[in-house]
């Protein structure tokens, strides 16, 4: 009888270790599927954006017949949680843009992640005017190139728009890179990429090059 009980106890853990480890895949895919959906939803957003006059950078001429923005694939090794450090002694500076108008921003901090293998570092701003108003307040702007830019990119590179972490790590999704307005319609002042936020590896994530028409 002992004996019994003893095979029965044993295949209970093989069970609960079985049951265990299938809720770990589940949590793993549950995981994908809800950063999957987020870029999604980044896609689905932009689109709306782009077909609606009061928000669009397109010309009309583009506009109206504008269906989709050409995005790369979602991938998932783009999305990265990184590490943030903050640089409260930064000064104010005069960002260029792609006019004679200039933005003042700041050195936020530097966003310290790994990708192919490599460590990179990425300056991130925070604007002196946004910052005044409430729903900017937590803002921040992270304009970058790559090697893709001119190719499969637009060649002035790409931004990401951030919120200030509470912490020490920040999540950086690639997939939501996307282009300045200047790269649809030339009304638009666009501020350049520093050249500290050039990238020497290919960010193939985010929104593509625009082909008019």
């Amino acid at each position: 009888m002992k004996q019994l009980f003893l095979v029965l106890f044993l295949l209970s853990l093989g069970c609960k270790e079985k049951r265990y480890h299938d809720q770990e895949q589940n949590n793993t895919e549950e995981h994908v599927s809800g950063a999957m959906e987020d870029i999604m939803q980044f896609q689905k957003k932009m689109n709306m954006e782009f077909k609606d006059p009061e928000t669009s950078p397109l010309p009309d001429r583009y506009r109206k017949e504008f269906t989709s923005l050409d995005f790369f694939e979602p991938d998932t090794n783009y999305r990265i949680m990184a590490k943030f450090t903050r640089t409260p002694e930064a000064l104010p500076f005069m960002m260029p843009t792609t006019t004679e108008r200039q933005t003042e921003e700041a050195v936020f901090g530097i966003i310290t992640f790994s990708l192919h293998g490599r460590t990179h570092k990425l300056e991130v701003y925070q604007n002196q005017e946004l910052m005044q108003q409430e729903r900017y307040r937590d803002y921040l702007f992270l304009p970058f190139a790559d090697l893709t830019n001119g190719e499969e990119t637009y060649g002035g590179g790409r931004y990401l728009d951030l919120t200030i972490p509470a912490g020490d790590t920040i999540l950086l999704d690639f997939n939501k890179a996307y282009n300045p307005y200047c790269a649809y319609n030339p009304k638009y002042s666009c501020p350049l990429v520093p050249k500290q936020n050039r990238l020497d590896i290919a960010i193939v994530a985010g929104v593509k090059a625009f082909k008019k028409g």
